[in-house]
């Protein structure tokens, strides 16, 4: 495993048409640890089909996103990211625990065990709740707690504070300056204001 020194997220020239219609075209970025990259724009402006790029789940029409200096895809990114989608992604016919002991058992265990992370999301004693007894921000927040039990540097977020209320979002916040402190990064988008005191943060503009 490297260290989070030599991490290095980047895309260069990168370009995407979807429907013929050029949603972006010779784009490109440098991430370095302790830094958060946040895709903006409207509906339809393409900051879903960028950060499918960044992921790897598709290809751009021109360009290249790479990782420590290699195009991905390749198996060590993988095991360096975690993807939350707007969707939470846990498994409704599941408890609290069950959800995050199977995600555990699919990643590198991190530094928090997940009782420290239902502490940290504010679910302690949730523990053998089923999915679908869960509120929706609380379902949220299940689905970032994954990210504080496994070892992810860099974090790819889309739409984290979906079904979030204030509270919620400062609570998410908080883990993400931490994550950040820690040498982590991250790439989100947002239709809401983003307040990471302490974090450099770059903004790319979709139009």
């Amino acid at each position: 495993m490297q260290s989070n020194s030599t991490h290095q997220l980047q895309g260069e020239n990168l370009s995407c048409t979807r429907d013929d219609r050029e949603l972006f075209t010779g784009l490109g970025f440098t991430v370095h640890p302790g830094q958060v990259l946040l895709l903006e724009g409207n509906n339809g402006s393409g900051k879903t089909s960028l950060l499918r790029i960044i992921c790897g789940f598709r290809e751009p029409d021109t360009g290249a996103v790479r990782w420590c200096g290699e195009e991905i895809p390749q198996s060590q990114y993988y095991s360096d990211m975690a993807y939350v989608g707007h969707l939470d992604g846990i498994k409704k016919e599941l408890t609290v625990l069950e959800n995050l002991k199977l995600s555990l058992a699919l990643g590198q265990p991190g530094k928090l065990t997940i009782q420290k992370a239902l502490d940290k999301v504010q679910l302690s004693g949730y523990e053998d709740t089923l999915i679908q007894a869960l509120s929706a921000g609380q379902k949220r927040r299940l689905s970032l707690a994954r990210l504080l039990i496994t070892h992810n540097v860099l974090w790819i977020l889309d739409e984290p504070f979906t079904s979030l209320d204030k509270q919620g979002i400062e609570l998410i916040e908080s883990l993400m300056a931490e994550h950040c402190a820690n040498g982590g990064m991250i790439v989100m988008t947002s239709h809401h204001d983003v307040n990471l005191q302490g974090v450099d943060v770059q903004r790319i503009r979709l139009s």
